[in-house]
């Protein structure tokens, strides 16, 4: 069972992942709605694992890993993006990302990049 914080402004991604997050037997520690409330709680609860949506309000997914990164170096963080083209790939992969996600996603999907995730030697997959 790994630790995980959610961060996803919308209501209806956060209640899903939470969701298929039970079926992996996980236990969600935190939730964040935005990038700025994000950091000080991934600070505050230090979890395993972080689930980072790309496009939020006050603070992007991508300024969010980067300053999460900046004093966490360790973080596991999987990103979270309705857009699975290269470039938003790649700054996801460049600022730390160990997988991601993109919307929809299934169980088997968020629960495969969750365990990539805690396995030190992964590569960027969705």
């Amino acid at each position: 069972m790994a630790r995980i914080m959610i961060a996803e402004d919308s209501d209806e991604i956060r209640l899903l992942l939470k969701d298929l997050l039970k079926i992996g037997n996980h236990k969600v520690v935190a939730e964040a709605v935005d990038g700025v409330d994000a950091v000080k709680k991934f600070n505050n609860v230090k979890p395993d694992v972080l689930l980072l949506d790309i496009a939020m309000p006050k603070k992007d997914g991508l300024d969010t890993i980067k300053e999460i990164m900046a004093t966490n170096p360790n973080a596991k963080i999987v990103m979270i993006t309705a857009s699975d083209n290269l470039e938003t790939i790649t700054q996801c992969t460049e600022q730390g990302a160990l997988a991601y996600l993109v919307k929809p996603f299934d169980s088997d999907q968020v629960l495969t990049s969750i365990a990539m995730a805690l396995d030190e030697h992964t590569e960027i997959t969705n």
